[in-house]
This record gives structure tokens, sequence and C-alpha cells, in this order.
């Protein structure tokens, strides 16, 4: 069974439009204590701290920090995947925006692991 053609260009713009960060300032917020107090670990539990385990969306972060140190000439399947996978998070999670200041909620925190800063929009 092959996966549905995905055009490169596309998935690359698609992307880059995705990830609102700048690699230095998703850098310097995976480095910090609340991004990994978010999210939940590749066996479902919820994050709360440290000691829960590393989030997926932390380790997607520090993936996305790779993408977006490639050259587009050595991008590969994976890498296409691994984008996807980005895409569909933020567009999956910017419709679940909660009412009200959304600054501090676990729900930006948690778009920011995944390189998108829903205030910046």
């Amino acid at each position: 069974m092959s996966s549905p053609k995905h055009d490169p260009k596309d998935t690359l713009a698609e992307f880059k439009e995705a990830v609102n960060m700048t690699p230095a300032a998703l850098r310097k917020w995976l480095q910090s204590e609340e991004s990994r107090s978010v999210g939940m670990t590749s066996e479902g539990e919820k994050v709360t701290g440290q000691d829960g385990g590393e989030a997926v969306g932390h380790r997607m972060g520090e993936r996305i920090l790779e993408l977006k140190g490639k050259k587009q000439a050595d991008l590969d399947d994976d890498d296409y995947a691994a984008m996807r996978k980005v895409i569909g998070y933020v567009h999956r999670h910017i419709k679940q925006r909660p009412s009200g200041d959304v600054s501090d909620t676990r729900w930006r925190k948690s778009l920011m692991n995944w390189g998108h800063d829903p205030v910046k929009d």
C-alpha cells in the first residue's frame, strides 16, 4: 500500500507557514521549564513536569530545529513525513483554541513545542 503522493514544495511551504517561530526562539523555548511541563508522552501520559518524561511535542520541537537546519536538497522522505506531521498537528490544534487570553495556557505552550506561537498570528 503506497502513501498518497505529496509535493515536496507544497509540504515545505506549508511547514514554513505552520512553524512561525524562528529557530533561535524555538531553541530558547525548548530549553525552558515551561516547555518541558506540557504535552503528552508517547505512552499517552500527560506531562506535568520534568519528571513526567519527554512530551512528543518537545521531541518534535528538536526535530523541527533539525529540519530547519537542513538544506532543501538534503531533505529526505522521513523529513517530509515529519513536516506533514507538524502541519497536521498545528492545524488540528489551532481549531481547539480556548476562549479568552491564551498567553499562559497549556494549549499555547504545547503548540509552541511544535514551533507555532499562536500569539504571533
